[in-house]
């Protein structure tokens, strides 16, 4: 059985994490018997992936910034999203060659983990075909994008909680534009404890992927 080492931190700047995600990246490749997953919730930040539209952004940059709003372009796939308070952001960094060498396996099962986490808060989330992401009707409650090299994955998962979904008015989300955001607190009127999420998102983990999840002491 693969063990998970898990990071778990506050608010944090975008640009943080994914330094540690590049560090992960090169242990994990290194030793081939390492997993990570950081779970952590961003500063306000616009994120564009390598096929992001710059169109899919609807506010000019200086102004976004008088709203305390970063944009960072970034290497994992998908298109525009946006990351902030009250969003549960998580980043495995698996080696998928101990699990299954195919990316679209790993994307399923990023997507019924999240589905089976909404479960438990009464959420009946589902797949769009076609749609990478999890969906409450035609509202994305979870964006998901990754990056895999050498087998080795990084970036990963949005889940909204109680996220401000006003800031998505600043964007076309993932470039899609006749569908909605929604979060856990609008779809049931309670905003989440944060830490119930976690172990509920960890204990799925550890059941879709066959995995045991560990405190991490030491990075």
């Amino acid at each position: 059985m693969n063990t998970i080492q898990l990071i778990q931190s506050g608010l944090t700047d975008y640009n943080q994490i994914w330094d540690l995600q590049r560090e992960l990246l090169e242990k994990v490749t290194a030793s081939r018997s390492e997993n990570y997953l950081i779970l952590t919730e961003h500063n306000p930040v616009i994120t564009i992936g390598k096929s992001g539209n710059i169109k899919n952004l609807l506010a000019d940059e200086s102004y976004l910034k008088t709203k305390g709003i970063e944009i960072t372009k970034i290497d994992r796939g998908g298109d525009i999203t946006f990351h902030g308070p009250g969003q549960l952001v998580g980043y495995p960094i698996l080696n998928l060659s101990a699990f299954e060498k195919d990316v679209h396996w790993y994307l399923r099962k990023l997507e019924e983990i999240i589905i089976k986490t909404l479960e438990i808060f009464g959420i009946e989330g589902k797949r769009i075909p076609g749609l990478t992401g999890v969906w409450v009707g035609d509202n994305k409650i979870c964006a998901i994008g990754v990056k895999v090299t050498r087998w080795v994955s990084m970036h990963g998962f949005a889940l909204n909680l109680s996220t401000d979904l006003n800031y998505f008015k600043y964007i076309v989300p993932c470039g899609i534009s006749d569908k909605g955001i929604t979060s856990i607190l609008k779809e049931t009127g309670n905003n989440p404890d944060k830490n119930d999420v976690i172990n509920t998102l960890c204990t799925n983990f550890e059941k879709i992927l066959n995995v045991k999840i560990e405190n991490c002491e030491d990075v």
